[in-house]
């Protein structure tokens, strides 16, 4: 799974342009109330969201929040980090 134990270094260099501030829509982690419907989803579906973009009623999300670039397992282990924050 290549950077597996990376999520949180990813989600500061990439995601948090976004989740942090919540712009267009993007759920900030720790707020409960905003993920736990994304969570009960389930991680295939929040990973399939973040991998391939996903456009919903509050906002959009970019594939691989704008950085093509990152490897699969790298924009999974930031899923993972919003996710366990906003447990």
């Amino acid at each position: 799974m290549g950077a597996g134990g990376n999520g949180q270094t990813i989600y500061s260099s990439t995601c948090a342009l976004c989740h942090a501030a919540g712009v267009t829509g993007a759920p900030k982690p720790g707020d409960k109330a905003d993920w736990g419907p994304r969570i009960a989803q389930g991680k295939d579906t929040l990973y399939k969201h973040a991998l391939a973009g996903f456009q919903g009623k509050k906002g959009m999300m970019p594939p691989k929040g704008g950085n093509t670039s990152l490897p699969d397992a790298d924009v999974k282990a930031a899923v993972d980090f919003m996710v366990d924050q906003s447990k």
